[in-house]
């Protein structure tokens, strides 16, 4: 019995040294030569990254979008305003001055006279009368005229006014061109003041040409006056 103890305990102590030798303890827990590297979680970075910047994208697009429709709304106006006076679209007198060669301000003796009448509107947000001096002239293609608006401000303040103003039958609008007016034109009268404003203008010889004016006798320019105030973008033929 003795002696089958005495062997175990022989054999037991005779394999710890062969144990430590194949895995010995100062090995397993050595510290590394150098630093482990670090994988960050890069996926849901990389994700989280990408939208952002998607989002900041379609953010200045949209800005930039709406800074240009903002851009293109103030330009239309004044755009607008220039194609009319130049071709005398929707019954815009034309006011380009490229058309106002001497060649093309000679009457025409041979041509028939046209008669042109005047009228006047005003706002009602405006305290103002206004008014035509003369409620028609005669006239033949290349010949010039001068006539007169009269206004007067009849509020106890200071108040600006504007005007703007078609020609009817509309498509008689591109042969009448104006040399002088106050049209869009900001017009400021003192309380009580009264002031006369003129209007310079021939009919196109050109007028002769056009088959739709062979039945045209009479055209009819007419001013509408508005308070500048709440007349903002105003378009030739347009009332409010």
């Amino acid at each position: 019995m003795f002696r089958l103890i005495h062997s175990a305990r022989t054999l037991r102590t005779a394999r710890l040294p062969t144990l430590a030798r194949a895995t010995p303890l100062s090995a397993a827990w050595r510290a590394p030569t150098r630093p482990l590297p670090i994988y960050p979680r890069r996926g849901f970075a990389s994700s989280h990254q990408s939208h952002s910047e998607s989002n900041a994208s379609s953010g200045m697009y949209a800005l930039a979008i709406f800074v240009s429709m903002l851009g293109v709304s103030y330009a239309a106006v004044p755009l607008y305003r220039i194609f009319c006076a130049s071709t005398g679209y929707s019954g815009t007198p034309v006011t380009d001055s490229t058309r106002f060669a001497a060649e093309r301000l000679v009457p025409d003796g041979e041509s028939r006279r046209i008669r042109i009448t005047f009228e006047s509107n005003t706002s009602d947000s405006l305290q103002w009368s206004f008014k035509p001096e003369l409620r028609e002239v005669r006239v033949v293609p290349g010949e010039t005229a001068l006539t007169f608006y009269r206004a007067k401000n009849h509020a106890k303040e200071d108040i600006v006014g504007i005007a703007t103003y078609n020609v009817t039958p509309y498509r008689a609008g591109q042969y009448f061109n104006k040399i002088q007016c106050f049209c869009f034109e900001e017009q400021m009268l003192r309380a009580g003041e009264e002031v006369d404003m003129p209007v310079f203008f021939f009919i196109d010889p050109d007028f002769n040409d056009d088959p739709y004016m062979k039945e045209v006798n009479t055209i009819t320019l007419s001013y509408t006056l508005f308070n500048a105030k709440y007349a903002k973008n105003i378009v030739p033929g347009q009332r409010p």
